[in-house]
């Protein structure tokens, strides 16, 4: 029996329930890619695939329509993977378990990938369908969105024909988005050395645990605890106060995802093992007070550990808490034409030790390019002057709101009529494909909008059911009223 066989409309979560059956990580998206092509094969639809994995299912215009302009509708097939630490899951091979949970459906432990999994059911509900009336529909399902845009990146001129794109990658119902923020990661990798720790040490394992995540770029604004900023604060007062020496840290998974876990392992001389725990504890007390509003589940935990063989060198130890210290995280500004906006930010995404190594990820969006550019800059500098080696991605635009847009006018018009309230009107501070897409096809009259999602990214990750509902029957509607060309 599906689990989610009972909910509306049926036809969306029957293929919502079907897509959870598929492992699809971001940069591992070939049996998704098989699916949909098998999808388009089993019901006669147009199909084709590029070189980079995206992937194009067209069909024609329901009779008495043909003349309608064209419409692409456009989700990412790729899901971000983080699951609660005691969870077993294997993501490159197990299936999501979707679970209700009152008004919402979440995943039993890990992330649900409704983001952007309920687009994918959209579309194709919508492909399949008999009873709707559309002109010419194109839909685009593009790879690796979450981990670098991969797909919208690659898409080449001309592999599709729409001149109005429908993006089903957004979060919020009764909101509709018209601009969304840029970004460009920054990465700073730092060498140390290994050295023998003192005989006569205490070995301890410091954990952060119980945050919220979320998203980079959606939750920025909500002053959510960063796992890393946290585990780093003790790390830094320990290692002045009572000669700590590292010998682990990681912290964090994902560049778009704010930290919610991070862990380290380091030893102090005996002499200071109890200063040491209660240091902990009241840091714990002051972090717990500072948080308790934004989060309440916040948990760290000190347990004694056998002596680890090795620990970092005093020096690069140093130069990276310190960096860590001094690295911002947060908003940086906030827009003055978009009230309630977040213009800037940057996330401490992620520190991973890889060898002799240790990887610091970061991330920085603006829907300003030089205000991007200039708070990368920013990080940049702070980890240069600790000594480490640092580079930029490429980055991707932003994408320009347009208030007098076609498709704006009609989607706003149908929300309206349908639900009798006005959606809100606005841009996003997350990143979205569209910025790309302009790039490659200018002039697109572009619109993104969807259900409700909360937790994205994170494994309270969970959908609203009516939401859902009200997501198609407004699809449906914008379809209905789209002019002849």
């Amino acid at each position: 029996m599906s689990i989610l066989s009972a909910l509306e409309p049926q036809e969306v979560w029957k293929h919502f329930e079907d897509i959870c059956q598929v492992p699809r990580p971001s940069k591992k998206e070939e049996k998704i890619i098989d699916f949909l092509m098998k999808f388009a094969a089993d019901n006669n639809l147009e199909a084709q695939k590029d070189h980079i994995g995206n992937v194009l299912i067209k069909k024609p215009a329901t009779p008495g329509k043909e003349n309608v302009k064209s419409v692409v509708l456009q989700s990412h097939i790729d899901m971000v993977c983080e699951k609660n630490s005691d969870k077993k899951h294997d993501f490159d091979n197990d299936p999501i378990t979707p679970v209700i949970d009152g008004d919402w459906v979440k995943a039993d432990g890990t992330t649900l990938g409704a983001d952007d999994g309920i687009g994918m059911a959209a579309q194709m509900a919508l492909l399949v369908a008999k009873d709707i009336e559309h002109g010419p529909i194109e839909c685009l399902f593009t790879v690796d969105e979450e981990t670098g845009l991969t797909g919208a990146f690659e898409l080449k001129e001309g592999f599709f024909d729409s001149k109005i794109l429908l993006n089903l990658d957004s979060e919020d119902d009764g909101e509709l988005f018209i601009g969304c923020a840029g970004g460009i990661d920054t990465l700073a990798r730092f060498d140390y050395q290994n050295e023998a720790p003192s005989e006569k040490g205490f070995a301890f394992q410091v954990t952060v645990s119980g945050l919220k995540g979320g998203h980079s770029g959606d939750d920025i604004h909500k002053g959510l605890g960063n796992a890393n900023k946290i585990l780093n604060r003790f790390l830094m007062e320990a290692s002045k106060k009572y000669d700590l020496r590292l010998a682990m840290i990681d912290g964090g998974n994902l560049r778009n995802a704010i930290a919610r876990e991070a862990k380290a392992v380091a030893v102090v001389p005996n002499a200071y093992k109890e200063q040491v725990r209660v240091a902990f504890n009241l840091l714990f007390h002051d972090v717990q007070m500072e948080l308790k509003v934004t989060e309440p589940e916040l948990r760290m935990k000190l347990e004694s550990v056998d002596l680890p063989a090795t620990v970092m060198d005093k020096e690069s130890q140093a130069k990276l808490l310190n960096a860590l210290y001094a690295c911002p995280h947060g908003v940086i500004d906030m827009s003055r034409d978009i009230e309630g906006l977040v213009e800037t930010s940057t996330n401490l995404a992620s520190v991973k030790m890889q060898g002799e190594q240790i990887l610091v990820t970061t991330s920085q969006r603006s829907s300003v390019e030089s205000a991007r550019e200039d708070v990368a800059q920013m990080v940049r500098s702070v980890f240069e002057l600790a000594g480490a080696e640092v580079k930029h991605t490429d980055g991707y635009p932003g994408w320009a709101p347009d208030t007098n847009s076609e498709i704006l006018q009609i989607t706003r018009d149908s929300y309206k009529r349908l639900f009798d309230t006005d959606p809100v009107v606005r841009a996003i501070h997350a990143g979205l494909e569209c910025g790309l897409f302009l790039e490659k096809y200018p002039g697109m009259d572009m619109i993104s909008f969807g259900p409700t999602i909360r937790g994205a990214h994170s494994p309270d990750e969970r959908i609203e059911i009516e939401t859902v509902k009200k997501f198609w029957k407004h699809l449906i509607d914008v379809l209905k009223n789209i002019p002849e060309a």
